[in-house]
């Protein structure tokens, strides 16, 4: 999937998952991978992987948005309220503070930025809402910077399903409601989000059926929201009692 062809600067909190992610690339075939431990919530950490990652190949092509955590709770138990930011730090900032210090290299190589958004963020996700708040926040921000960039830096926008990953784990949801979910795995959603990247898409929505939820949210919201009580909020609390 990487190809032989592509360079990677990686960056996450966890230095020996980045290293793990590191040794799989070359093994796949990148000539040349560096990582760079980050806190995408820490303006001055994202500004040092960026100068980092163009000091060592000199340019930068792509840069893909794919951090993020999320909270599980009602939002009336969400206390103390103040911790919530360190979700919209990661998820909405971290994504800001890169694409800014980004912006320069990429206008000068004619790149792409890959913005990694969610279905919660038009969906409205019961017991998610900081996460699709700040997912949705996370569209619209990109979407903003494509009318204001125009053809100098190309913009992918993903909105993803549910995955099967860690944020998808505990208290999210049970395995049968991510099977009734149709969960996808984390290497497929991988495979899209690249191949899309290379078609220069605008958007990707994966899995494709995911579509679907737009479209009800558009023309029966009351359905939807209905729907997403009945599962997400009824079940479980009926299942806690």
């Amino acid at each position: 999937m990487l190809g032989e062809e592509h360079a990677l600067a990686l960056a996450a909190r966890r230095q020996e998952r980045l290293r793990a992610v590191a040794d799989k690339a070359r093994v796949l075939g990148s000539p040349d991978v560096i990582f760079i431990p980050t806190d995408i919530s820490k303006v001055e950490d994202c500004e040092r992987f960026i100068n980092e990652a163009v000091d060592h190949f000199g340019k930068l092509d792509h840069l893909v948005n794919n951090a993020g955590i999320v909270q599980v709770d009602m939002f009336e138990d969400c206390k103390p309220i103040s911790d919530s930011a360190t979700l919209t730090n990661t998820n909405f900032w971290g994504s800001v503070y890169a694409s800014h210090f980004a912006i320069p290299h990429l206008r000068k190589s004619k790149g792409r930025i890959v913005g990694i958004s969610s279905i919660a963020g038009w969906c409205s996700v019961p017991r998610m809402s900081f996460y699709s708040a700040s997912k949705a926040a996370i569209t619209s921000f990109y979407e903003t910077l494509r009318a204001e960039f125009g053809s100098d830096i190309r913009i992918t926008i993903v909105t993803p399903g549910v995955v099967e990953s860690e944020m998808s784990q505990g208290d999210f949801a049970s395995k049968a409601q991510l099977d009734f979910f149709l969960a996808e795995s984390t290497e497929r959603c991988a495979k899209a989000i690249v191949d899309s990247a290379c078609r220069g898409d605008r958007y990707l929505v994966e899995p494709s059926w995911a579509r679907i939820t737009f479209l009800i949210k558009v023309l029966c919201p009351e359905v939807m929201e209905w729907w997403l009580h009945r599962v997400l909020v009824a079940k479980r609390s009926k299942k806690s009692n």
